[in-house]
């Protein structure tokens, strides 16, 4: 429980990495606000989060839009007090080679993957300065840390988080506020196998085919978890990590060593 007292606020918290994240985070004690564009599944990991015993708050909302964000950090702090905790995971990921890459799939990538974080961290911020202390978690991806052939807008998207995580950690650092980034290979998520989908109708081959083909991508030939995911955002968040400063943890298999 070494999160007790914390409050925290996780973007796409309806499923895959944001609903296991909201249940590692109350399940060290943390009241857990929970946004996302889709009321019914936030109801889900509400319900998950107080069948383990945690608290969480259900605050629909839209990343994209400023007044939404506003909207849902003031009622966190009426529900459940000023926020010390923000994991910034709300995002999409959509496959396109770069010569047919419209412009509206660019500006989409870059407001939810990059923007969105901009936005909902400069609304969460005076919350942890008021408390004297806070942890700024982002959900990128290796694709902030390499590139990747057909996500090029997702790959600048995601490298752009890993910058802002980076000057913001520096910002920051005398303020004890830390800021990090977590950086999954393929995590199997609704988004993935969405993706595999699309990929499968494209390329006219099986969603098992492919995903094979991206397990062998990583040295451990498997796709990640979201729990995985889940246990180093929290163990960012606990107060024996504020050491841990404008990093990006990858969980990657090794792949990024290779």
């Amino acid at each position: 429980m070494g999160l007790r007292g914390e409050v925290a606020l996780v973007t796409g918290a309806g499923r895959g990495i944001g609903r296991a994240v909201a249940l590692r985070l109350a399940g060290d004690g943390a009241k857990v606000g929970l946004m996302s564009r889709t009321p019914a599944e936030l109801a889900v990991t509400a319900a998950a989060v107080r069948k383990a015993g945690g608290e969480a708050i259900e605050l629909p909302g839209d990343v994209l839009l400023s007044e939404d964000v506003d909207r849902v950090v003031a009622e966190l702090d009426r529900a459940a007090g000023g926020l010390t905790i923000l994991v910034n995971n709300a995002g999409t990921g959509k496959s396109a080679a770069f010569s047919k890459t419209s412009r509206a799939l660019w500006d989409e990538m870059i407001a939810l993957d990059l923007t969105s974080v901009f936005t909902v961290t400069q609304a969460a911020l005076p919350r942890m300065l008021a408390a004297g202390h806070g942890r700024i978690v982002n959900i990128a991806s290796v694709a902030g840390l390499r590139g990747f052939p057909y996500i090029a807008a997702y790959c600048a998207a995601k490298h752009g988080v890993v910058g802002l995580t980076r000057a913001l950690a520096v910002e920051l650092a005398g303020k004890k506020i830390t800021v990090n980034a977590v950086c999954p290979g393929y995590v199997d998520t609704p988004m993935t196998e969405k993706n595999l989908q699309v990929m499968a109708e494209k390329t006219k081959r099986t969603i098992d085919e492919l995903r094979h083909e991206i397990e062998l991508m990583t040295p451990q030939h498997r796709l990640f978890t979201p729990d995985e995911v889940a246990e180093t955002v929290a163990w960012l968040c606990r107060p024996g990590s504020r050491g841990i400063n404008g990093q990006a943890v990858s969980i990657c298999g090794g792949e990024m060593a290779c």
